[in-house]
């Protein structure tokens, strides 16, 4: 059947040719020469002009799902410009990253070196209270030269000041820097072209970022608070090297050294009707025992002390009742001065009362020593001694004036 209409329709177009060719003979012969000669032919069309003319149903081919997630569909070599941009932050990340490290050893060892003149500095300040308590000579050779190393410990400590505020500068700028790279770093995200591969990169990108933001910060604070920290010392040990150098000079600290004593020029106290009595008494007084209530003429009158200390044995502990009685009185009083008194008894021979008024003395020198620990300055103490011919052991009395 297919042949035959093959055929129909090779005859139906030989016809048309051949009415062609009549109607236009001439042109048709003048065309005879160039053309070959046509050619009629009941066979079928060639095979490869059938396949041609006429299509043939198509079979689409058979995906795996190993096609779609496997090897088949990533391309290791595949190079993007998402990919590109991710190992140019990766490479600026890697600089930022070793500056980071280098500014964390600078950092590390300028603590290191604080530390270590500090704790010159505080040996050399130690060795001069040391023996500016102990009792020394004015202008001792030996407290001066230490005088002059606790000072070129400060005067380093300042320039180690100076490079942490440098230090700082350049932390500042690797924080700059890192924002900049983790803004990058998220802008990065919406550019078109890239593969997923691109994206987990970039993922890994911002969390290390992230961590060496987070490092900066730290070391920004670290050096922040040594800088603040430096400052406030040193200007702090400065004051007190003054305060010591001028100890190094008289050799003379808490009222006391070996070329003089407090009460070796203190007069003798004057409780007469005439005299600067004491102001009006503060009720804190202390004494380890009771004291005898009548009052022999020897004894300093008029208002009772704030604190009364009796030295009976070796033991004694008045500095917090001292202190808490003080600190009132200066509450109360705020501009108030002080006179302390040594207190010792006259009975006996003259030798027996002399070596009694030595201890006395050195009791209250050691009750001075405290005060002056205690913050109260010696300009607002007054020293004298009493003898006492009720007194059983030698007293220490502290009035208000």
């Amino acid at each position: 059947m297919k042949n035959k209409l093959f055929r129909t329709a090779t005859l139906a177009l030989v016809g048309v040719t051949a009415t062609v060719i009549l109607i236009d003979g001439t042109a048709a012969q003048a065309r005879s020469s160039d053309r070959p000669p046509l050619i009629i032919t009941n066979e079928p069309l060639p095979t490869n002009l059938q396949n041609k003319i006429y299509s043939k149903p198509s079979r689409a081919p058979s995906i795996d799902k190993s096609q779609v997630t496997g090897d088949n569909y990533f391309n290791p070599g595949e190079i993007t410009v998402v990919g590109r941009k991710v190992d140019e932050l990766r490479n600026e990340l890697f600089n930022l990253q070793g500056k980071v490290s280098e500014l964390s050893e600078r950092l590390v060892s300028l603590e290191k070196d604080g530390q270590g003149k500090s704790a010159e500095y505080y040996a050399a300040v130690a060795t001069i209270s040391t023996q500016l308590q102990s009792g020394t000579t004015p202008g001792n050779p030996r407290l001066v030269a230490r005088l002059a190393e606790a000072r070129t410990s400060l005067e380093t400590l300042a320039s180690n000041v100076a490079a942490l505020n440098d230090l700082a500068m350049e932390i500042s700028g690797a924080a700059s820097m890192s924002s900049f790279l983790l803004e990058s770093s998220r802008a990065t995200y919406s550019l078109s072209g890239a593969v997923e591969e691109d994206h987990v990169r970039l993922a890994q990108m911002e969390d290390a970022i992230n961590n060496t933001i987070v490092v900066i910060d730290r070391m920004l604070d670290n050096v922040n608070d040594d800088i603040t920290r430096t400052v406030s010392y040193l200007s702090t040990e400065r004051d007190n090297l003054r305060t010591m150098s001028l100890a190094v000079t008289t050799g003379d600290m808490f009222g006391k050294s070996l070329s003089t004593r407090p009460f070796s020029s203190a007069r003798m106290a004057d409780f007469s009707a005439g005299a600067d009595m004491p102001a009006a008494p503060v009720p804190a007084a202390y004494s380890p025992t009771p004291a005898p209530q009548p009052q022999a003429a020897g004894i300093p009158g008029g208002p009772r002390p704030l604190v009364k200390i009796r030295f009976d044995r070796s033991d004694v502990s008045y500095e917090q009742p001292m202190y808490i009685a003080v600190n009132e009185a200066l509450s109360r009083y705020p501009n108030a001065r002080f006179e302390l008194v040594a207190v010792h008894p006259n009975n006996g021979n003259t030798a027996a009362v002399a070596i009694e008024s030595t201890r006395a003395r050195r009791n209250a020198e050691r009750v001075l020593r405290t005060l002056t620990e205690m913050g109260l300055s010696l300009d607002r103490i007054d020293l004298s001694y009493s003898p006492s011919a009720e007194a059983s052991t030698n007293e220490v009395h502290l009035y208000v004036r």
